[in-house]
């Protein structure tokens, strides 16, 4: 069974997705229309959007420049008035659509600004730790024995016991002679 919870979703930043009230789920996403305004916005700032617009113009200017008045429904006499119209509703719609485009992207921004801060604390406090790991590991060794200390620790404890065997070897010949 698909888990649906509204934090497992990826299509909006993580602070985005609480509500304050509770909502009935509906079929499909609750932030649908943010998607679409998103949508809208990133179609008007493509080519074919612009291609596409001055074709519109292009035709509209010639229905009602070329054909006979009788199918004409905007005058080129009055500086073509309903194109103005028509494309001036589209400009007060697109900017909307853009704004709220760019608050959903600052939103996103904002939400992983602070992963990456939080991200580069721990790195931080990750390198600070082992930073002092590696420092108390160099004082641990400065007060560890080191390979000639240990030989040359064997060696006088060699000499200290061959000098024994010699006073033990020489000494039942003075006891013999403090006997004898």
């Amino acid at each position: 069974m698909a888990r649906t919870d509204e934090n497992t979703r990826l299509d909006s930043p993580k602070g985005m997705r609480t509500s304050v009230l509770p909502t009935r789920r509906r079929k499909g996403s609750g932030d649908a229309f943010g998607r679409a305004t998103e949508g809208i916005a990133r179609a008007m700032g493509t080519p074919w959007f612009l291609i596409g617009l001055t074709l519109f113009c292009a035709v509209w200017m010639g229905w009602n420049t070329l054909l006979p008045k009788a199918v004409q429904f905007d005058s080129a006499a009055i500086g073509f008035t309903a194109l103005t119209l028509v494309l001036s509703l589209q400009a007060s719609y697109a900017a909307p659509l853009i704004l709220l485009a760019q608050n959903r992207q600052d939103d996103r921004d904002r939400v992983q600004f602070e992963q990456d801060r939080q991200r580069a604390e721990r790195n931080l406090a990750d390198t600070e730790y082992l930073a002092r790991e590696v420092v108390a590991l160099r004082l641990a060794m400065r007060d560890m024995a080191s390979k000639d200390f240990i030989r040359a620790e064997l060696r006088s404890l060699l000499e200290e016991l061959d000098r024994r065997d010699a006073i033990d070897d020489g000494e039942p010949e003075r006891r013999a002679d403090v006997r004898g």
